[in-house]
């Protein structure tokens, strides 16, 4: 994805973002929800590829989350797409309810791409990873997950990151083999107060 225009502050990328996502939801129930009006001309980042994920918490726990690893449509549509399947496609959860707009919290993840981790053991898996900062994929054959960096908060340690990702995957936590497949990636955060 291009960097946003420097004159763009974050504070007025954090509300358009949150704006889409909240439009595209309250939309999907019936509610007239006008974010601040947005040409893809004048704010030309929107328009460029991106990979997103929009996470949606209510009364401070998970209600939703649902993303993209790889930017495959415009920042626009994959947060507009992102945010409907997080509040309706989650398959953890129920449906969004009109009910629980008022107290529901969105927040935006633009990611980085990714980037390989290169890896012999989990040693030295857990030695390359930046607490705080990395996202982190795993891949092994039909088994794939991902944390965003937000999750450290959670799980501080990387040995305890790793085993629930695994988990996430349905993997014992000490299932290693050499065919799994590691990247990371960094996100710009924007959440709502």
């Amino acid at each position: 994805m291009t960097a946003p225009d420097h004159s763009d502050s974050r504070g007025q990328r954090a509300v358009l973002l949150i704006g889409l996502a909240r439009q595209a939801i309250e939309g999907e129930l019936g509610r007239d929800f006008e974010p601040p009006p947005v040409p893809t001309a004048m704010v030309p980042w929107l328009g460029q590829p991106a990979a997103t994920f929009v996470t949606l918490e209510l009364d401070g726990r998970l209600r939703g989350c649902i993303g993209s690893l790889e930017a495959q449509r415009s920042l626009r549509d994959d947060v507009t797409g992102n945010a409907r399947s997080a509040a309706f496609e989650d398959p953890r959860f129920p449906s969004l309810t009109a009910q629980e707009l008022d107290g529901l919290v969105v927040e935006v993840s633009v990611l980085s791409e990714p980037e390989p981790i290169e890896c012999h053991s989990e040693a030295e898996l857990l030695a390359a990873l930046r607490p705080g900062v990395d996202g982190l994929v795993l891949e092994c054959g039909s088994h794939r997950s991902t944390f965003l960096p937000q999750v450290w908060e959670n799980l501080s340690q990387p040995c305890d990151f790793l085993a629930a990702l695994k988990k996430k995957a349905r993997l014992e936590r000490d299932f290693w083999n050499a065919e799994m497949c590691f990247s990371r990636y960094t996100v710009e955060m924007y959440r709502e107060k």
